[in-house]
């Protein structure tokens, strides 16, 4: 079972020097959990719902209750980018990989997403849902006798 028929295009991307915010908005938005990060049609990193938890400023970044010291620029999400908290040694895989090749690459290095490529060119993004699809739907074409129970 190949890849190309699960992954998801198109791709919902953003740029390095995008904001934190921006792509933060885009992943509430579209409810993913994973933004491919592209410069020049290429892919040069991943961004996902982990980094920017850990990139977001904290309740405790706040100023005191009561202080009218604002917030310092350094910890304002709008100021900090994208290339700033994404990972740039994305693990990718090909249309022509197999499912089963996905799904260990993603339990190995848990991750939940991992962009396919064609080339140096994003075609699409697997995620761990799109891989659970194809395991349940190559599930329901086994009969119970195929699978040898009774």
């Amino acid at each position: 079972m190949e890849i190309q028929k699960w992954l998801k295009y198109p791709v919902h991307c953003v740029k390095p020097l995008d904001s934190i915010q921006h792509a933060r908005d885009i992943m509430e938005t579209r409810r993913i959990n994973q933004l491919a990060v592209v410069a020049g049609g290429q892919l040069v990193g991943i961004l996902t719902d982990r980094d920017l938890r850990a990139a977001y400023p904290s309740v405790f970044d706040s100023p005191v209750l009561g202080s009218r010291k604002p917030r310092t620029s350094a910890t304002d999400p709008k100021a900090v980018t994208v290339e700033m908290v994404m990972t740039t040694n994305v693990l990718t895989l090909t249309p022509h990989d197999s499912m089963v090749d996905a799904a260990r690459l993603m339990r190995r290095e848990r991750i939940g997403a991992v962009p396919i490529v064609d080339g140096n060119r994003l075609v699409g993004i697997l995620t761990r849902s799109d891989v659970l699809d194809a395991f349940v739907a190559l599930a329901r074409s086994v009969s119970p006798e195929q699978h040898g129970s009774r």
